[in-house]
C-alpha cells in the first residue's frame, strides 16, 4: 500500500467514524403529510408535485417548498395510480379499467386514453420522448408508445413489486414496496446501478426535482424529499460486534517425519466496513511478523521436527465491529483510466499465473465483454455481466487458471475472482481480491469454507467491492446487491493482487512443510463466531476486555 492509498483509506475510516455532516443518499431531507389517506402516483410539473390518491379519486398539486395543496382535480379514473408529466400534460393510470390517460391540468379535460399493454401497471415515467411503465404482476418495466400503448422495449423489473417510476434525465428510478428500496436503473438492459433505502414501508410514487428524489409512501401517508448524491461515497449500517476464533491446526500421520512446518496467518485490519476492537490475540506467539509483496500483514510460525500424530494448533482471536457497507457509485462521477494513480496501475495490472492475460481465451473474452468501452465504470459493469452470463457457481475443489475456468464455464468464488480480475486487467482496469471469514447464518456459527471476491479501482471512488460469484443471480436487485455492497457478515483478513510469497494464492491462512520420507499431513482451518453481546451476558466481560494482544504496529511506506 503506497502513501496515497494509505491516506485515502485513513481519511475514509476517519470520516465515517465521526457523525456525518452530509446527507447520505436516501436520507430524508424533509417530509410533509399527504392531502389524502391513500397516496399512489407522483409527478413534478416544473412548479408543483402532482399526487394521486386512490381513496378520494383525486389529483393534488402540492408545493414542494411547503407541502401546501395548491390545486386539486378529479382523476379521470376511479383508481388513480402512477403519474408522469410530459412537459404539457399529466399522464396517469386508471387501475380499475387498466387504462392509461393523458390529462390537460389547465382545463381538467382528458386528452387521450388507451388500454395498458400490461396486466397491472403501477408506475409511470416520462423520458422526454416516451412513457415508461412499471407492472407489478408481470414484474417488468416497459417503454411504450404514447399513441396506443404499444410496447417498444421491456426488461425485468428490479424485484417483485415495482411501484413508482421516474426519470432523472438519464436513468430510471423505481420504488419497490417489498424490498423497501428505490433502484436506479440503466434504461437499455435494465441493469440496477445502485439502490437507496426507501423512507417508509410502502414506497409508491416517485418524482425527480432539482437532483432530488421525491417519494410518497402509502403506509405513512407522507411525502418525502430524498438526498441522492451529496458527495458521500458509501453508507454504513447494521453494525454488530463479533468475536472470531480462527483455529489453524495440523497433524502428521507419518510414517515419515516433518522436518519443518511453516504456518502463515493473515491478520485483519481496520477497513471502512470493519473496525477491530483492541488488538488481535495469537496463541502461541508468532515466530515473526512479516509482510508480503502486497503489504499484507502476516503472523509466521516455524515449527521444527513436530512430534508425529500430535495436534499442532495455532489460534487467532479477533473482536470487531462489522457493518454493512453500501457504495453509491454514480457512473458520471467516475474518472477515466488515465486518472488512476501510476503506482496502482503498475501493481494491479500485471499478469499473474492464475490470470494468463495473454491467453487467447482471455484476450477474446475481454474483447467480447467490453468492445470499444474505455470508461472504467462501464468496463467493470460489462465484465461483471459477461462473467455472470458465461459461468455457473460450482464448488468442486481446486483453483484452475482463468482461461480454463472460463472455458469450462463453472467455478468456485476464487475461480470467479480469477476470471473477473483477468478480464478487468486485460481491459486496463486495476483489480484485486480480498478474502474473508464468513458468518454463516446465525451470529454464533462456524465457517470452514470462507469467501473471496474482488475490488475494482474506480477513479474518484477508490477500491469498490464486486462479487462476481455472489452476483450470479436471477433478479436485477439481487445482482446489484453484490456490486458496491458487503454485508456485515464478513471479516476481511486478506488483500492481494496475485500470488503471495507466503499465502500463495490462498487467503486467511496457508502452510508449507519439508519432510523426510512419505508423510500424510492433515491441515484444518476453522472460524468460530460468537456475538459480543452473548459473551458479555454470560461472562460479564465487555468487548474492550476481549482480544488483548501484543501485535506490533504495522509499518507503512
Amino acid at each position: 500500500m503506497n502513501i496515497i492509498q494509505l491516506a485515502i483509506r485513513l481519511a475514509l475510516v476517519a470520516l465515517f467514524a465521526l457523525p456525518t455532516l452530509w446527507a447520505t443518499p436516501g436520507d430524508t431531507l424533509r417530509s410533509f403529510p399527504t392531502p389524502g389517506d391513500c397516496p399512489t402516483g407522483l409527478a413534478y410539473d416544473g412548479h408543483y408535485l402532482w399526487m394521486a390518491d386512490r381513496l378520494s379519486d383525486s389529483l393534488y398539486a402540492i408545493s414542494p417548498a411547503s407541502g401546501e395543496v395548491k390545486n386539486s382535480l378529479p382523476a379521470p379514473g376511479f383508481i388513480p395510480l402512477g403519474l408522469a408529466w410530459d412537459g404539457e400534460c399529466l399522464w396517469g393510470i386508471d387501475g380499475e379499467e387498466n387504462r392509461i390517460w393523458q390529462l390537460d391540468t389547465e382545463s381538467g379535460i382528458t386528452v387521450k386514453s388507451f388500454a395498458s399493454p400490461t396486466a397491472k401497471p403501477q408506475g409511470l415515467a416520462w423520458d422526454g420522448h416516451s412513457l415508461w411503465l412499471a407492472d407489478d404482476q408481470e414484474d417488468l418495466i416497459a417503454k411504450i408508445s404514447t399513441d396506443d400503448g404499444t410496447t417498444i422495449v421491456s426488461f425485468r423489473a428490479p424485484s417483485t413489486s415495482p411501484q413508482g417510476l421516474t426519470w432523472d434525465g438519464k436513468y430510471l428510478w423505481c420504488a419497490d414496496r417489498v424490498q423497501d428500496r428505490i433502484y436506479m436503473i440503466e434504461p437499455t438492459e435494465g441493469e440496477v446501478l445502485l439502490s437507496l433505502d426507501a423512507p417508509g414501508k410502502y414506497a409508491r410514487g416517485l418524482a425527480w426535482r432539482d437532483s432530488k428524489l421525491w417519494n410518497v409512501d402509502y403506509q405513512d401517508d407522507r411525502l418525502y424529499e430524498l438526498a441522492v448524491d451529496d458527495g458521500v461515497p458509501f453508507k454504513l449500517g447494521n453494525a454488530k460486534s463479533e468475536k472470531l476464533l480462527l483455529t489453524h491446526e495440523f497433524r502428521n500421520y507419518g510414517p515419515g517425519e516433518v522436518q519443518t512446518f511453516d504456518a502463515f496467518l493473515a491478520v485483519p485490519e481496520d477497513r471502512p466496513g470493519q473496525k477491530i476492537h483492541g488488538k488481535v490475540l495469537l496463541n502461541p506467539e508468532p515466530t515473526e511478523w512479516i509482510q508480503d509483496r502486497w503489504e499484507q500483514e502476516i503472523a509466521h510460525y516455524r515449527l521444527t521436527n513436530p512430534p508425529q500424530a500430535q495436534r499442532q494448533r495455532i489460534t487467532m482471536v479477533v473482536t470487531a465491529q462489522l457493518s454493512d457497507i453500501r457504495w453509491f457509485v454514480f457512473p458520471e462521477k467516475v474518472g477515466s483510466l488515465e486518472d488512476i494513480d501510476k503506482d496502482i496501475r503498475q501493481e494491479y495490472l500485471v499478469d499473474e499465473e492464475k490470470y494468463c492475460l495473454h491467453d487467447p481465451i482471455i484476450v477474446q473474452a475481454a474483447k467480447e465483454a467490453v468492445g470499444d468501452e474505455k470508461r472504467p465504470y462501464w468496463l467493470m459493469r460489462k465484465i461483471y455481466k459477461y462473467v455472470r452470463d458465461h459461468m455457473a457457481y460450482e464448488l468442486a475443489g481446486g483453483w484452475n487458471v482463468a482461461p480454463a475456468v472460463l472455458k469450462r464455464g463453472n467455478g468456485s468464488c476464487s475461480e470467479y475472482s480469477f476470471v473477473f480480475i483477468a478480464l478487468c486487467r486485460a481491459a486496463g482496469l486495476p483489480t484485486r481480491y480480498v478474502g474473508s471469514v464468513v458468518i454463516r447464518g446465525d451470529d454464533a456459527s462456524t465457517d470452514d469454507v470462507f469467501h473471496r471476491w474482488c475490488e475494482c479501482y474506480l477513479p474518484g471512488y477508490g477500491w469498490v467491492p464486486v462479487d462476481p460469484s455472489g452476483g450470479d443471480k436471477d433478479s436485477p436487485a439481487d445482482v446489484a446487491q453484490y456490486f458496491g455492497h458487503v454485508e456485515a457478515r464478513f471479516l476481511i483478513t486478506t488483500e492481494g493482487g496475485g500470488a503471495s510469497e507466503y499465502l500463495g494464492w490462498g487467503y486467511n491462512a496457508n502452510e508449507k512443510w519439508t519432510s523426510n520420507g512419505p508423510v500424510k499431513v492433515y491441515v484444518e482451518t476453522v472460524g468460530e463466531w460468537s456475538p459480543i453481546s452473548a459473551i458479555a451476558d454470560s461472562s460479564g466481560m465487555t468487548p474492550s476486555g476481549i482480544g488483548e494482544t501484543c501485535r506490533p504496529p504495522k509499518e507503512t511506506k
